[in-house]
């Protein structure tokens, strides 16, 4: 009897690494019955709140980040070693036909052991400019799958390097709004403002919404859907509260996208994933990099969608009162105005990649054919 191949997916972390790989093990699963799928991810909590709501196994690594003091050296040392063996054991009992690495430090293991077993290796590379993990592993990859074309140059050694955009789930592909708005307890008659910070909030933002209460209470016609993560939510919800902002302020949501669906301007990050999904939606953004990466590789991403007008890029200059002064006319402004507003969301829409998770689909299972 032949062995039903296996796709093992390295991803976590955050979810930016994790959702464009569901989507893309979702349309494997939608192509192919015969073919198994395993998660290996970090043991951190928002890898087992993500993957929670899906039927894919999960094997938690105890790999750690590379840690920025030599104190902890010994602890990531362990768990780069242990991770490694992990991965070992598994794959004597059975071998994938393919890993598909999502960046991050959970992916290098996994990627690195494939390597050396001799199995296909597939990089997601969502981020114009690579992080650390996939700039590694890049040079041993079969094949590298970018978002944008201006990141194809950053992969000189990869045996394959193809811009297919960055996987969205199919919930992003169809939707409609008001629907969405009632879901999340929203009103589907007022335009709506998102704000949110990724999987776990963003502190420098929700300090800048607070003092930006009263801005847009003033607003007329619109409502706020807050992401805040756990730490912020209650401040938020005092301070809305108080100043009768109408809308909805919670710490995650599982539907991220209904959020983005029922959205009129978003403002956030510029996480690789959560723009693609913003184009595939055709959203209109005001977009506030994290400010603390080595690279300003979220500034890099902004800017893809900046240079084409889908997008407002306001600096994070994590000072609070400095951030909500500059980021509060930029609101005013774009919330007053319906036509700048429609003409950033045909600008987002256009670059939109709906069939990204099917491409990259596509070519795992060429490989999986090949093993």
């Amino acid at each position: 009897m032949t062995e039903r191949p296996l796709v093992v997916f390295a991803a976590g972390g955050t979810g930016g690494h994790l959702f464009p790989a569901l989507a893309v093990a979702d349309a494997i699963a939608r192509r192919r019955d015969d073919v198994d799928i395993a998660f290996y991810t970090t043991n951190r909590p928002i890898d087992s709140q993500i993957l929670a709501a899906t039927d894919w196994s999960r094997i938690a690594q105890p790999i750690r980040p590379l840690p920025r003091t030599p104190l902890k050296f010994p602890q990531f040392l362990s768990g780069w070693v242990a991770s490694h063996r992990l991965c070992r054991r598994a794959w004597r009992v059975r071998r994938p036909s393919v890993v598909v690495g999502t960046g991050g430090y959970g992916s290098l293991p996994p990627v690195r052991v494939a390597r050396r077993f001799g199995v296909r290796r597939v990089l997601l590379n969502p981020d114009a400019i690579p992080g650390r993990a996939n700039r590694y592993l890049g040079p041993h990859a079969d094949a590298v799958m970018v978002q944008w074309e201006s990141t194809t140059s950053l992969f000189p050694r990869a045996g394959m390097v193809r811009v297919t955009g960055c996987p969205v789930r199919s919930a992003f592909q169809d939707g409609d709004r008001a629907a969405a708005a009632k879901r999340l307890e929203l009103d589907p008659n007022r335009k709506t403002l998102l704000v949110t910070g990724a999987s776990q909030g963003a502190r420098t933002i929700n300090e800048a919404m607070i003092r930006l209460a009263e801005t847009i209470a003033r607003c007329d016609g619109w409502q706020i859907l807050h992401l805040t993560g756990e730490l912020d939510l209650q401040r938020v919800r005092g301070v809305y509260l108080s100043a009768a902002v109408s809308g909805v302020a919670l710490p995650f949501c599982d539907a991220m996208a209904d959020a983005i669906i029922a959205a009129d301007l978003v403002v956030s990050r510029a996480g690789a994933s959560t723009l693609a999904e913003l184009s595939a939606v055709g959203r209109p953004a005001v977009l506030m990099p994290y400010p603390f990466g080595r690279d300003r590789h979220q500034t890099a991403n902004a800017n893809e969608l900046v240079e084409r007008n889908a997008a407002v890029l306001i600096p994070d200059r994590i000072d609070p009162s400095d951030n909500a002064a500059r980021l509060g006319p930029v609101l005013e402004a774009l919330m007053a105005d319906r036509d700048r507003l429609e003409n950033m969301a045909d600008a987002a829409r256009a670059m939109g990649r709906p069939d990204a998770a099917d491409e990259v689909a596509k070519d795992v299972l060429t490989l999986v054919n090949r093993r």
